[in-house]
């Protein structure tokens, strides 16, 4: 097992802890930019939407996972970036440029949205979240002169100055330098005050505000960043699909984005890439495993459905820490057989924050 000795207060903020770090993130970005040449056509394109919904997942992790606020509207702030990405390429804009104004305009929509957060938490912060989710969902469908309605809005292949992507090889490059981008955004913002200060809000409110936190501030700047993120990913799905709808947009985007966080592991960069993984990964497993099963069961409609609630229901039961937190397990007990314990990752009590008042 491996122990760190420290010797200055800058090893506590560096992002790669040991020279094993920077090796096994080497040979992954390594493997990520040889994977066109190593996989074939459809899998790569599988592997581009990780890299989206990872984008959109670090901006709800750093929402829920970080500062602890709960949104059930994110696909929102999806499809805010994703329409005004649609406009602003179609009237020629070139695609960096359209990329900064989705992220901006979703930014500011978050802030919005993060208003109600001042005020409300829990349950009634998603119950506003949700409100907002079905009300931008009814302006897509409506404002017919800028979004198309129900009948969609058609895009074109990202364009640079210089080249267009407009091959599966060349979007998945743009896609995963954007990833990478946003990933050592995220971090350097979570190894910086203010992102110690989302952390201190999610672990208790009192003990932020008493430590001069100013959480009104902070809460609504956890909503612009997220929703930015979200609005970057969501301008990466439309070029993906190279078109949009207002059912793409719906509740049920929602939940798939906040199922992907919490079966990733919340409070972890790590988790938003595995959650998007299984999110992606999921139907696929299905779909092949469909040929193996009864047919009263493979041919049933609702299969998905069932099969994500079920693995929703055993990880919030067995694991709550996600598959991060499981792959923490596995390596603990790599490490440390054969002296590993049983016990050693059992479950502590928790308590509600109005014990800790007590």
């Amino acid at each position: 097992m491996r122990f760190i000795f420290k010797t200055s207060y800058a090893q506590d903020i560096e992002l790669a802890k040991h020279s094993g770090h920077v090796f096994w993130y080497s040979a992954l970005l390594a493997s990520l930019l040889a994977a066109p040449w190593l996989v074939p056509e459809y899998w790569l394109a599988q592997l581009t939407f990780v890299l989206i919904y990872a984008v959109v997942g670090l901006g709800l992790m750093l929402l829920a996972g970080f500062t602890g606020l709960f949104s059930l509207g994110h696909a929102a702030f999806l499809g805010v970036g994703a329409y005004t990405q649609a406009v602003l390429t179609g009237a020629g804009v070139p695609f960096p440029i359209a990329l900064v104004f989705s992220a901006a305009l979703s930014a500011a929509v978050g802030v919005v949205v993060g208003l109600p957060a001042l005020r409300v938490k829990g349950i009634y912060l998603g119950m506003a979240t949700l409100s907002f989710g079905f009300i931008v969902e009814e302006v897509f469908a409506r404002w017919e002169s800028v979004t198309g309605g129900n009948a969609g809005k058609n895009l074109k292949a990202p364009d640079f100055y210089l080249f267009k992507a407009d091959t599966g090889d060349s979007f998945y490059f743009v896609c995963l330098v954007i990833a990478i981008t946003c990933t050592l955004a995220v971090l350097n913002l979570l190894r910086s005050p203010t992102g110690r200060a989302f952390v201190a809000i999610r672990d208790s409110e009192i003990s932020a505000q008493s430590m001069g936190i100013n959480l009104a501030r902070y809460k609504t700047l956890s909503f612009a960043l997220s929703a930015a993120l979200a609005g970057i990913g969501g301008a990466l799905y439309a070029h993906k699909l190279r078109f949009i709808s207002p059912d793409q947009f719906n509740i049920l985007q929602s939940i798939d984005l906040l199922l992907m966080i919490v079966i990733g592991g919340l409070g972890s960069v790590h988790g938003a890439f595995l959650g998007a993984m299984f999110l992606i990964l999921m139907p696929q497993l299905i779909s092949l495993s469909k040929g193996f099963l009864p047919a009263a069961i493979g041919q049933a409609p609702g299969l998905q459905a069932v099969v994500y609630g079920a693995v929703l229901v055993a990880f919030v039961l067995f694991e709550p820490y996600g598959l991060y937190g499981r792959w923490l397990k596995i390596r603990a007990f790599i490490q440390l057989f054969p002296f590993y314990r049983k016990g050693m990752f059992k479950r502590q009590k928790t308590f509600q924050k109005s014990d800790r008042l007590k």
